[in-house]
């Protein structure tokens, strides 16, 4: 034989040997045998190790995504703003409309005693007096039935202007002339813009007073112009001011039509 043929046939053994070997993975000697061939069969593995190790990490990512769905559950924590239970704060303000009850407590009512216009009424205002064409009654009477004897002389007068058809041109007047602690003097006296004829007992054409004088004024019955007389000679003392015995008394509701407690009076005091 050449030496070729024994290397063909040494190749050919060594191929049959590879390939029976091969076929016999599980027999206990070849694993031992070809260390160098363990070592390139042992390296195929390794790569696939590596490759499910990275699969099974992406369906780990996969379910650490769906976490995040828990954190859309927080959102629902918005409904619980309801907690911001306001309206019950809404409901304390009814205690304000408790408060505009008390509003009642304004009674405008105050308004009425308005009343005190009396005070808004001239006290001491100074004023002059303009002469005026009268028809006068003179008389006198005691303090105890002044009203009367003074209404009664301006009845008097009214009935005998009446009867020649001349209408009064003003208020009626009483003058004092003089007084004393039992009575008083006087002039009742109606303005009048013509001259009467015929006149009556006791009756005069005249003019009434005039100058300077401080005006007051008194509302209600005769009987309390005293209380109004008091509060006139305190008014003048305080002033220091000097008067004369006259006072003038100017009726500006008629007396003959008038009830007592609705009269208003104006009251004049010519000074010194």
């Amino acid at each position: 034989m050449s030496n070729t043929r024994v290397a063909v046939l040494v190749a050919l053994a060594l191929v049959v040997a590879a390939a029976v070997w091969i076929k016999l993975p599980m027999g206990p000697v070849p694993v031992q045998s070809p260390p160098a061939n363990t070592a390139a069969t042992a390296a195929p593995p390794a790569t696939p190790a590596p490759a499910p190790s990275a699969a099974p990490a992406a369906p780990e990512t996969a379910t650490s995504t769906p976490p995040t769905p828990p954190a859309s559950t927080a959102s629902p924590a918005a409904p619980s703003a309801p907690a911001a239970e306001t309206p019950p704060a809404s409901a304390q303000a009814p205690a304000t409309p408790p408060a505009t009850p008390s509003a009642p407590a304004a009674e405008a009512p105050a308004t009425p005693a308005a009343p005190s216009v009396k005070t808004a009424d001239p006290f001491g205002e100074q004023q002059s007096l303009t002469a005026k064409k009268v028809v006068m009654l003179r008389g006198s009477a005691t303090w105890d039935n002044a009203f009367e004897t003074l209404v009664g002389s301006l009845k008097t007068l009214a009935g005998f202007l009446d009867k020649q058809g001349i209408k009064p041109a003003g208020s009626s007047l009483i003058v004092y002339t003089s007084t004393d602690d039992a009575g008083f003097t006087y002039q009742a006296e109606i303005p009048v813009e013509q001259d009467p004829k015929n006149l009556g007992k006791g009756m005069s054409i005249g003019t009434s007073p005039e100058g300077p004088t401080l005006k007051f004024v008194h509302r209600g019955s005769y009987d309390n112009m005293d209380n109004t007389y008091e509060a006139i000679t305190n008014h003048l003392d305080d002033k220091k001011l000097e008067a004369k015995d006259t006072f003038i008394e100017e009726y500006i509701t008629d007396p003959l039509t008038t009830t007592e407690d609705n009269l208003i009076i104006n009251v004049y005091v010519p000074l010194k």
